[in-house]
């Protein structure tokens, strides 16, 4: 068995144990947690560099063959999507120290943000589609604790529709894993690959795709399947939003793009072109709910829908460049939004509210958070030389060159708007002078801005080193058009 493709999965698992088991103990379950994220992110960036130096790692647990067997599969975009789940895992643990109430903490805050982070890193390393499910509502299940956690009444309010509508989504995936078994016999992501390609009708191959496009796509809040999002993730605790908005949708993300290059490639006419259009409108739809917004919070949320657009359109154009441009794109986002999330809930704690007429002032008595604040947004607007930016221009790219103007125009478009929402924030909260007294930081501000600069610092990084970056994002991007390394490496001869 290959051990390293283990370790993401018990790193967490063990660190969600300990952590229950030190609950008598606050401080340590604490610091049990910051030490259990850092172990999560040395272990996925030891799956990254064994797959950048071995090529796509394959274990078979319990030395079961595929397909029969359970599989776990590393490739270079999940790869990636272990390394963020890592990075933000850690991010959001530091940033909890300093952030989380007592009550919650003594009610399982810590054991449940490691389930949620060991359902994420399954999510992305399994090579079977109904542990694909398994590890989808793993995570689901932490999650809906975590959004309820504490009984507040908007919490209560937005955790009925998170639940409702990802209820749903999670029936609609058993019901089209089913199907797909029935009609092909296989669950394993590279079976699948070669026997969908052999059924004789093909009809009823793209009606299961499009089951799944609704289950996945409710999972990552594309339109018409979003409201659930902007509705619960300001209820939570900062935290626990940035952890959400980091991540959660993203693997909704990752599974569209996985099985929509690995498995649903039989009708790219229909489907993709399809994925594309969704992936307009979700952008348009979602810039328009920001700009009408006036919660900080809310703001940010729905400008999760409008980036889920972007990060689609380079899986609807369904190019080199265009599925380099989507992982390269995801990666700024994770990055940018989960950060953005950490200042808000710094801003809250100063103003004491969330609604931007009640904000201001902050500019004036800490320049430096504003700095901190302006590189996040302006990067999520598309601003030269920061991540965005690039990540945008390849997608933009990739729609010229394949004559998809009407998309390019619409990416855009929802630039200047997201720049306009961006400048909104900025004028309410950092310009203008503060409407009441501020109360100032905690006790403890290197833990709340800790995280913050260096995520901040990492947006210039990838913005400025971007060769790097975009190279890794293309060999992802290289490996995911050529599904049969893919299917060699977890088959072999079978």
């Amino acid at each position: 068995m290959n051990l390293i493709l283990v370790l993401p999965l018990i790193v967490p698992l063990l660190t969600a144990i300990l952590t229950l088991l030190a609950r008598p103990w606050r401080r340590a379950q604490r610091w049990l947690s910051v030490l259990g994220a850092a172990g999560l992110l040395g272990a996925t960036l030891a799956v990254l560099a064994a797959v950048q130096r071995g090529g796509i790692q394959v274990t078979q647990v319990g030395n079961w063959p595929a397909p029969y067997g359970i599989t776990l599969v590393a490739d270079l975009f999940s790869a990636i999507m272990l390394v963020l789940a890592g990075l933000m895992g850690l991010a959001v643990a530091i940033y909890s120290l300093a952030t989380m109430d007592p009550a919650r903490e003594r009610f399982g805050y810590y054991p449940l943000l490691h389930i949620l982070l060991m359902g994420v890193c399954g999510a992305f390393l399994t090579g079977d589609i109904f542990n694909l499910y398994v590890w989808f509502e793993v995570m689901l299940v932490s999650s809906f604790v975590l959004v309820a956690l504490g009984g507040e009444r908007a919490q209560l309010e937005g955790a009925v529709k998170y639940v409702t509508l990802n209820l749903i989504s999670s029936a609609l995936f058993l019901a089209a894993v089913g199907i797909l078994y029935g009609v092909v016999g296989t669950l394993n992501m590279a079976d699948l690959a070669v026997e969908v390609g052999r059924v004789t009708q093909p009809g009823l191959v793209t009606t299961l795709s499009m089951l799944f496009l609704v289950a996945f796509g409710i999972k990552a809040a594309i339109f018409p399947l979003f409201f659930w999002l902007p509705a619960s993730y300001h209820t939570p605790p900062v935290a626990v939003s940035a952890i959400f908005a980091g991540l959660l949708t993203k693997v909704g993300v990752y599974a569209l793009i996985r099985v929509f290059t690995l498995i649903f490639v039989q009708d790219i006419g229909f489907t993709h072109t399809l994925i594309l259009i969704i992936a307009g409108l979700t952008m348009i739809t979602g810039v328009l709910g920001a700009v009408a917004q006036n919660s900080f919070r809310r703001i940010l949320s729905f400008h999760i829908v409008s980036q889920i657009g972007y990060m689609i359109m380079g899986l609807g154009l369904f190019t080199p460049l265009a599925l380099a441009g989507s992982i390269f794109y995801i990666m700024h986002h994770i990055i940018v939004k989960t950060n953005l999330f950490l200042i808000s809930g710094v801003t809250n704690r100063l103003g004491g509210s969330d609604y931007l007429k009640k904000l201001g002032g902050v500019y004036a008595a800490y320049p430096g958070l504003a700095v901190l604040f302006l590189i996040p947004a302006l990067s999520l607007a598309g601003i030269p030389p920061l991540s965005g930016f690039w990540a945008k221009l390849a997608l933009i790219q990739a729609g010229l060159f394949t004559q998809q103007y009407a998309i390019v125009a619409v990416a855009l478009g929802v630039s200047l708007l997201t720049l306009f929402s961006m400048t909104k924030i900025w004028n309410e909260v950092f310009w203008k002078p503060a409407p009441v007294a501020q109360p100032g930081f905690s006790e403890r501000p290197g833990l709340v801005i800790g995280p913050i600069v260096v995520l901040a610092l990492l947006t210039v990084v990838i913005g400025l080193t971007v060769g790097s970056f975009f190279t890794l994002a293309t060999a992802a991007a290289e490996q995911l058009l050529d599904p049969a390394t893919y299917i060699q490496a977890v088959l072999g001869g079978a």
